[in-house]
């Protein structure tokens, strides 16, 4: 059973309004709408600023009986919630939009202090979450039932009914986006949901969890349970969660995925990326030198969507002095903010160091890059003349770092992309249209760009990648997100007898 806490207090707006320094309130359990600790004393960790490497929060870990309090309040909620007509669960989303828009600056700079980012790109996803969450809006109209008079007196129709209560796991790089991916369908489809946000970034969801419960959804319908992988293997194992989504690493993915299925749960789990960019000799100069260091540095390039790889397709030296330019302009702390973990820097620097020993030119080089004291800084970096079978050409170094491979043909550039096991993202830079047509056709990516360095598609269009990039079928957004998160029920119906005789009378 589920103790309320008398002592629970409502968590408040976020006072940072600037990049200096600001603590918030501790990460806890927010479960049948009120704060809870951990029902077992657990690990409590350090919430760090990643600009200064301090604290500014601390997170308690649950485990599996804080997921077994959680579900026990979303039950009976995700019953009478399904119950609710789709439009008035949608009227919360809108209400919930208007907070959102209201308070941006707050959320943003939120996303800003617990993620790293600089407050332009931290806006720049609560706006993206706001985009989301506009599109959950909408599903009463778009869910509507399909109904067709399939034989004389016969009727057959689609409902779209809830699957009870699902849970979705999320990670550190978009603390609030990537809750906005899976939200806005589970609960307008009728679920109560669980979230399980990223160990490194609980602050966001302290304050959706408010900013829901003021927008009026009733209690247990939305609930948080913060922790690590003993919350996760919960969540995947607990037989009152019927669908599992998440966002993460591609090994974690593939285990998130095979443990959820195995206990006959949906779930629907995105992986990592490598993704190409390649630049034939006749793209815009101005355009493509932007293009390509605004993906590999923006966010730090802690993005599934950040460029990796350069494949460099003939003579294009022009456009890669332009590329080199621009990214040793970039000013950190400023127009870069750091990675999220001293670790995370270390593993980046650890590549760089090791492309560097393969004989890989260290052309723009962010090793040494820092701003304010503590921080967890790297710079934008390219590594020209890699190989395709080198580390830091395959691996997913999830930094601002960008490595080029020189190929002297489209095809060879084509061959090398499909080799690799991801499928998340690929763009091509050119100002041809047969070749931009050659390249979508070929490229083995579930999302794909010309002249678009971050291939993301807007709403309505659904996110997701092929490959080792994804594990479920379908994409998380958009209207496979909304099928996802229910089920068909199709109902046949006769109300006459027909005096004509067909198979189905």
């Amino acid at each position: 059973m589920i103790t309320k806490d008398a002592g629970a207090t409502r968590i408040g707006s976020f006072s940072g309004s600037s990049d200096a320094f600001a603590g918030f309130a501790d990460a806890r359990h927010w479960i049948g709408g009120s704060w809870h600790d951990p029902i077992s004393s657990r690990e409590v960790a350090e919430v760090l600023n990643p600009r200064f490497g301090r604290a500014i929060a601390r997170v308690h870990h649950g485990g599996a009986d804080d997921v077994e309090a959680a579900v026990q309040a979303a039950t009976p909620a995700a019953r009478s919630w399904g119950e609710w007509p789709v439009r008035e669960r949608a009227q919360v989303l809108y209400r919930l939009r208007e907070l959102m828009v209201a308070r941006i600056d707050e959320l943003s700079w939120l996303v800003s202090h617990e993620n790293g980012k600089i407050f332009p790109e931290a806006k720049a996803e609560v706006e993206k979450a706001i985009e989301c969450l506009e599109y959950g809006c909408s599903l009463p109209n778009l869910a509507a039932g399909n109904q067709l008079e399939v034989s004389r007196g016969v009727a057959c129709e689609v409902v779209y009914e809830p699957l009870g209560v699902v849970a979705g796991v999320t990670p550190f790089n978009f603390p609030l986006m990537v809750p906005m991916w899976m939200l806005p369908q589970a609960l307008v489809g009728g679920n109560a949901f669980i979230l399980k946000p990223s160990e490194r970034v609980p602050l966001s969801s302290l304050r959706l969890a408010e900013m829901l419960e003021e927008a009026g959804l009733p209690s247990g319908v939305f609930n948080v349970v913060q922790g690590g992988r003993p919350v996760v293997e919960a969540l995947c194992d607990h037989p009152g969660i019927k669908a599992v989504g998440f966002v993460g690493s591609t090994a974690v993915a593939k285990q998130v995925y095979a443990r959820s299925s195995s206990h006959g749960k949906r779930a629907l789990c995105l992986g990592g990326a490598k993704n190409h960019l390649i630049v034939v000799p006749d793209a815009d100069l101005e355009l493509t030198a932007e293009n390509v260091v605004a993906s590999f540095t923006g966010c730090a390039g802690q993005r599934c969507m950040a460029a990796s790889v350069l494949l460099a397709v003939g003579d294009v030296d022009h456009i890669l002095e332009a590329i080199r330019a621009r990214a040793a302009k970039i000013v950190v702390g400023k127009d870069l903010g750091p990675v999220t973990t001293a670790a995370a820097r270390a593993r980046i620097v650890g590549y760089i160091d090791g492309a560097e020993r393969d004989g890989v030119k260290v052309s723009v080089d962010g090793r040494s890059a820092s701003a304010e004291a503590g921080g967890f800084w790297v710079g934008p970096t390219i590594l020209e003349g890699c190989e395709p079978s080198m580390k830091a050409a395959c691996d997913e170094i999830f930094g601002p770092v960008l490595s080029v491979i020189r190929v002297p043909t489209l095809d060879r550039a084509l061959e090398i992309e499909n080799a690799n096991p991801y499928g998340n993202a690929s763009s091509v830079y050119t100002s041809s249209g047969d070749i931009a047509r050659r390249v979508m056709e070929r490229v083995d990516a579930g999302m794909c760009g010309v002249n678009i360095g971050v291939p993301v598609p807007r709403e309505p269009f659904g996110f997701g990648g092929w490959n080792d990039s994804c594990f479920g079928h379908g994409n998380i957004t958009g209207w496979d997100g909304y099928r996802f998160w229910t089920r068909q029920r199709k109902i046949t119906s006769k109300w006459a007898l027909q005096r004509d005789q067909t198979w189905m009378s």
